[in-house]
């Protein structure tokens, strides 16, 4: 049954996608972004800062690195996705997430020096094709005539964003517990989403949008990674990765049922191959070429 851990997670963020997009009428993203997190940090408060007090000197040795991937994952990925949400589609963010893993394997070729596979090549390639195929609403010649959308624009930015603070948190292994590493990156991330907040002139809640806000920042933000530590735990961070991949498949379903979004057969097709890319990218670990040490060993046998 430990598969039901990251299978949730995926459905909680699925939902939240769909959130996001409901959001875009209802309350501004400046506000959703800094409550959600704001919330996330009052309820973590209790259980994880006696904790962290105990580890000040972590902290205080690590607090730029914390800042940065507060910024990465709680402030760019996440508000972008907000402000994205008024111009594309629940589908379309669903998807776009879901690229999150390729992103971040080719984002570690560069950072952690990682030997490419025939899997990231030729995924990368078909996700590529997929993702102008989406873009584009099946027509790619429309995109030397028009460019990309903001929208559009934005969601790809915030999963690369995404994809490097998964990168950066392997690379640097700051020692603190996953929650307290967690929270103190949360506190930073409200921290730099409060100007933005301050500047807005409409952030009253309602109850309209209160909903919205809880679960952003109760189920999407605590529940949910709660549910893939766990599931990394019982299952290898590989396996649980791999649950990603029916974020955009939920999203969909979700978005047709509660949005009534229309899903149309660019959404099928390049979202289809967008994502068979992705998994390619996952599952063929061949190299593509040798790497410096084998080849060198290969020469002196030879």
């Amino acid at each position: 049954m430990n598969f039901l851990f990251p299978l949730l997670a995926v459905l909680i963020w699925s939902i939240n996608a769909v959130v996001s997009k409901a959001s875009a009428g209802a309350i501004d993203p400046a506000a959703i972004s800094f409550y959600r997190w704001l919330l996330a940090l009052i309820t973590l408060t209790p259980f994880v800062l006696p904790g962290l007090l105990r580890n000040v000197k972590e902290v205080k040795k690590y607090w730029w690195k914390l800042l940065v991937l507060g910024l990465l994952g709680m402030v760019l990925f996440q508000s972008l996705a907000y402000y994205a949400a008024h111009t594309v589609s629940a589908l379309f963010i669903g998807i776009l997430t879901s690229l999150i893993p390729l992103l971040t394997v080719l984002i570690s070729l560069v950072v952690l020096s990682v030997v490419p596979t025939v899997g990231i090549a030729v995924g990368g390639i078909l996700s590529l094709g997929g993702l102008i195929w989406l873009i584009s609403a099946g027509d790619p010649g429309q995109l030397l005539q028009h460019g990309i959308g903001h929208g559009e624009a934005m969601m790809l930015v915030a999963s690369a964003a995404y994809a490097l603070y998964g990168v950066l948190t392997k690379k640097w292994s700051i020692p603190l517990p996953n929650w307290q590493s967690l929270y103190v990156q949360i506190m930073f991330g409200v921290l730099l989403l409060l100007p933005n907040f301050l500047m807005t002139q409409d952030v009253h809640l309602n109850a309209q949008n209160i909903p919205l806000v809880l679960f952003a920042g109760i189920p999407a933000s605590i529940i949910a990674p709660f549910l893939w530590i766990k599931g990394m735990h019982h299952l290898g961070a590989n396996t649980t990765s791999i649950f990603m991949n029916l974020s955009p498949i939920f999203t969909a379903i979700i978005a047709v049922l509660f949005l009534h979004e229309q899903l149309h057969s660019y959404h099928l097709i390049g979202g289809g191959v967008t994502l068979f890319g992705v998994i390619l990218a996952q599952r063929l670990r061949k190299p593509l070429y040798a790497s410096r040490s084998v080849a060198e060993k290969t020469g002196a046998e030879q």
